[in-house]
């Protein structure tokens, strides 16, 4: 292995991991050499992630944590520094979506976004970010060293209807994520953004429906295939790595071209 890519001795803690994208990340980076920590919304999710990390040896740890919620995540920070030890690399992966529109239409899509639905979608895909910055940057910055990566997704630039909250909070996701990028860099803290594509789970899927999503993404993606959670993974590893000493405040996105279409 090229030992810039190494992440031998190093601790990482991946927040909202105890499924989908940020489970498959976790045990990427532990394949890496990083001992992970995986918090998660329910305990028996995250304790289920961990057969990723201890798949290959190293140390995991399972917590549980609200993300969107302040005192939740002080206590993660609290108990990750008591029984985990100080982290290199934070992880911050929560997301979800509720297609609505903001108020009924008359051709459809059904439903309205209410004020409640809006300040959920914006609170899961944006604030857990910057809780987790709060809550680990001051000790990142007493050690002057650490790397934070954000989960977005690849949708930049595009318009979408019924889907203004997500995509609202993951922009806003990919600003914050530049925005602290250049406040922590006199520190030697470096934050990028990952933007996956379409990943579909296998755990959260039918055999049927799994298969069904595959092929439909071989048609409708450039590169012809499906996301694999090993695709974010290895992103992952390069930006919390030497290799990526010199990259901070970037949003990459892993979506087998479907952006450009």
């Amino acid at each position: 292995m090229i030992k810039e890519f190494s992440l031998e001795g190093r601790r990482a803690l991946c927040i909202g991991a105890g499924r989908g994208i940020g489970k498959g990340l976790a045990a990427v980076l532990a394949e890496a050499g990083a001992d992970v920590g995986i918090a998660s919304l329910t305990l028996a999710n995250a304790e289920k992630a961990l057969d990723g990390v201890t798949a290959h040896g190293r140390v995991g740890k399972a917590f549980q944590v609200d993300a969107t919620n302040e005192d939740s995540m002080m206590r993660l920070a609290a108990d990750v520094s008591t029984q985990f030890g100080d982290i290199d690399i934070l992880v911050n992966c929560v997301g979800d979506s509720l297609r609505r529109p903001i108020v009924r239409l008359p051709d459809g899509p059904d439903g309205e976004m209410t004020l409640a639905d809006w300040q959920s979608i914006m609170d899961i895909n944006m604030t857990h970010a910057f809780l987790g910055c709060r809550a680990f940057g001051p000790r990142f910055i007493e050690r002057r060293s650490g790397t934070v990566i954000n989960i977005t997704t690849y949708v930049l630039n595009r318009a979408r209807v019924a889907s203004s909250a997500y995509d609202s909070g993951k922009q806003a996701l990919n600003q914050f994520t530049r925005d602290i990028a250049l406040e922590w860099a006199p520190y030697g803290i470096r934050v990028n953004a990952i933007g996956p594509g379409t990943y579909p789970d296998p755990e959260q899927r039918s055999p049927e429906n799994m298969e069904k999503s595959i092929r439909d993404l071989s048609e409708r993606v450039p590169l012809g295939r499906e996301g694999r959670f090993r695709d974010v993974g290895l992103l992952a590893v390069y930006l919390a790595s030497d290799a990526a000493a010199y990259v901070t405040g970037q949003v990459l996105i892993v979506d087998g071209g479907m952006g450009l279409v």
